[in-house]
């Protein structure tokens, strides 16, 4: 389960408290709303405070687990990277998140076109280097690393080609773009994976044709643990919630795919564990038994999103 860090998540939590309870669960509704839609978070009709502090209390969390688990999958794909380029940055989740799993990352650069949400990822990022400044129109720099976390759905087709464009362009080592793991989200995802298909270093195994059928789409999900004051602004009993995000991350240099991909819950019953895999071109479903034992203990501690390697199964 994703927690943020300790002073992280107090510092989240003491911007949120600086907006009273109702108008910040008003905030968070309307927040959640605009994120379903697809709009930029500046465009809510929320004040500056408001739209922070609701984003930091629901959102910032979110998204740091969904870009957690996608770099911890990418440390094991691409050549180590010393610079971060965040595109989109919100208030500097996906960096946080880059920080925290990337051991050789040094120098980072976070864009982002609201000037409130940049404010207070100042506060948490001191060190990074921050623009305020839409997409469309900034030159993006080099960087070894370029990161777009829930950012390019927001743009216009046109738009979008065009960042991605130079996005790609910036970096020197890897690309990687996070969406929301909604049918929509993942169609720019294997629109992406489309037009770079011979650079895929995760989640995809390989380059062929995507096989996920047009009526479904290829997500993941990372579990976040509630603050209480998270679950009362969702009204949510639960501690945690999962965070679905489809994501694809692209290299300039020669790497390894996983052989396999887990793409869907694992499935545990007495002495079975059903595993929906991506392989080869083709979405299966593979049966583990006791009789397999060391796939079996693997697949016991496996988890939706992982690579898989059969041990002993053809």
């Amino acid at each position: 389960m994703s927690q943020l860090p300790a002073e992280v998540r107090e510092w989240t939590l003491d911007r949120a408290a600086t907006v009273p309870f109702d108008r910040l669960k008003a905030a968070a509704a309307h927040l959640s709303e605009t994120y379903r839609s697809h709009k930029p978070t500046a465009a809510t009709a929320l004040t500056p405070a408001e739209r922070t502090a609701a984003y930091l209390a629901v959102r910032f969390p979110a998204t740091y687990a969904a870009a957690r688990a996608v770099f911890r999958e990418c440390t094991a794909r691409l050549p180590e990277v010393t610079s971060l380029l965040d595109l989109g940055a919100g208030c500097g989740a996906a960096t946080l998140a880059a920080r925290e799993t990337l051991p050789e990352l040094e120098q980072c650069t976070l864009i982002e076109a609201d000037r409130a949400l940049a404010s207070a990822g100042r506060e948490v990022l001191p060190s990074g280097q921050w623009q305020v400044a839409g997409l469309e129109e900034v030159e993006l720099p080099e960087a070894d690393l370029v990161v777009a976390s829930y950012a390019l759905n927001e743009l216009t087709d046109d738009a979008r080609e065009a960042v991605l464009s130079k996005a790609w362009a910036a970096a020197r080592v890897a690309l990687v773009v996070i969406e929301p793991g909604s049918k929509a989200g993942f169609a720019i995802i294997r629109q992406i994976r489309d037009r770079f298909a011979e650079h895929v270093a995760a989640p995809c195994p390989n380059a062929l044709p995507c096989p996920m059928p047009a009526d479904d789409w290829c997500h993941f999900a990372a579990r976040v643990e509630r603050t209480a004051l998270h679950r009362q602004l969702k009204d949510g009993g639960l501690s945690y919630e999962d965070e679905k995000f489809s994501y694809i991350a692209l290299s300039k240099r020669p790497c390894t795919p996983a052989p396999a991909r887990i793409v869907g819950r694992p499935a545990h019953s007495p002495g079975l564990i059903r595993l929906t895999l991506c392989e080869g071109g083709r979405i299966e479903h593979r049966n583990v038994t006791k009789r397999h034992k060391e796939d079996f203990r693997k697949a016991r501690k496996s988890e939706w999103g992982d690579a898989w390697t059969a041990a002993e199964q053809s």
